[in-house]
């Protein structure tokens, strides 16, 4: 008999299928049926800082009194944090699976006493979600990677709750920065955040969304610097998100030394169906292996030579290719 159980970020989770912060998780009717459906835990979706502030602003009154703008964008603020708490209390009520709160955020001062209210609302941890392009001509090199650290360091001094870092893929040096999340006190990591999809429209001459999904190729990316941070940095746990398309991806993902993973895309494309699905292949290929649980095979296959990491990517590109050195 196979056993599904993972830990991540400390929490016990009866399988690897973590539902991540999306349009499908901002509902406590939503959440139940996912919990019911098989789900090992629940991201709820992000309460964004840029959002809010976007909100006040652009519901200010030039004629206004500046304390008339400041009690504004207090209320708003107040308002939807109000939202946010009760829908993590609500969703603990239903769910029997670990409810993770998220905040999209990028300045480490307005959410520190909301990190707080989260904990005491009863999450079971937070994940904390810096998404940004830096594009700047004035950019200090490495700053991007510090404020990470800065706004772990500050939220950490608040909750006592597991705290999740989920990063995006424009990192030069992931390995060093999950080093230095868990030196500060981070639980978990998260590889890697989507961005916004870009494209062309060549008729109307206007910028349009590209795609909106994920797809199975989007996997490479976390399977790469999971398989070599985790051989490196061993103490931390990790997700793979981005790319889990199918069953076959969660196996991947715990191979390359994942302890979960986060969907969002394979939910909306295949229903919560997917969760199901995915621990049943999972279970059968555990069964066919012979592993009786996710420990005996995690990181197996993760990148243990991490000074021959150049090495092996060469020697896969050629072999790929036919090509001989």
């Amino acid at each position: 008999m196979t056993d599904l159980k993972t830990t991540f970020a400390g929490l016990s989770l009866r399988n690897p299928i973590i539902i991540s912060s999306s349009g499908l998780t901002n509902s406590v009717g939503k959440n139940k049926k996912l919990a019911e459906d098989g789900a090992g835990a629940i991201v709820l979706k992000s309460l964004f800082e840029e959002q809010i502030m976007l909100e006040a602003d652009q519901l200010k009154d030039p004629a206004f009194y500046p304390e008339a703008s400041d009690y504004l964008e207090e209320y708003i603020r107040e308002h939807k944090l109000s939202e946010y708490l009760t829908l993590i209390k609500e969703s603990k009520k239903v769910c029997p699976i670990p409810i993770i709160a998220s905040i999209n955020c990028y300045t480490d001062s307005e959410w520190i006493d909301f990190a707080k209210k989260i904990e005491e609302a009863g999450a079971d941890a937070l994940e904390i979600n810096i998404l940004a392009l830096q594009s700047e001509l004035q950019y200090t090199y490495g700053s991007f990677e510090q404020r990470h650290i800065d706004i772990l360091r500050r939220i950490k001094q608040t909750v006592n709750i597991p705290v999740i870092m989920k990063l995006g893929d424009n990192l030069t040096n992931p390995v060093v920065l999950i080093d230095q999340l868990y030196a500060n006190g981070a639980a978990a990591v998260v590889l890697f955040n989507r961005f916004y999809q870009p494209d062309i429209n060549i008729e109307k001459l206007e910028h349009m969304s590209g795609e909106i999904f994920s797809n199975a190729s989007d996997l490479a990316n976390p399977l790469r610097w999971i398989g070599i941070a985790s051989a490196v940095v061993d103490k931390i746990d990790y997700a793979a998100s981005g790319g889990v398309a199918n069953a076959e991806s969660v196996v991947k993902a715990i191979l390359a030394g994942a302890s979960a993973v986060e969907v969002c895309s394979a939910i909306y494309l295949n229903t919560n169906a997917f969760i199901g699905e995915a621990n049943r292949f999972l279970s059968a290929w555990m069964e066919r292996k012979g592993f009786e649980n996710i420990a005996q095979f995690k990181g197996k296959l993760n990148i243990k030579d991490i000074k021959g990491v150049n090495t092996f990517e060469r020697t896969q590109f050629l072999k790929y290719f036919g090509k001989k050195e």
